[in-house]
């Protein structure tokens, strides 16, 4: 059975590429992305548990 970890990450509007490009070099997955609580974009990632 395939496992999982998750992360939220809180997104800037001017580096969304960067930090995205950053965490997919990671081996991170983007899920989802929602506006969080203070108005601000979260995005939620997924990679396989090693």
């Amino acid at each position: 059975m395939t496992r999982w970890e998750y992360a939220t990450v809180p997104l800037i509007i001017h580096a969304t590429k960067q930090i995205l490009d950053q965490w997919g070099e990671d081996g991170w997955e983007l899920v989802q992305v929602i506006q969080g609580p203070d108005s601000g974009l979260v995005a939620y990632l997924k990679r396989e548990k090693q």
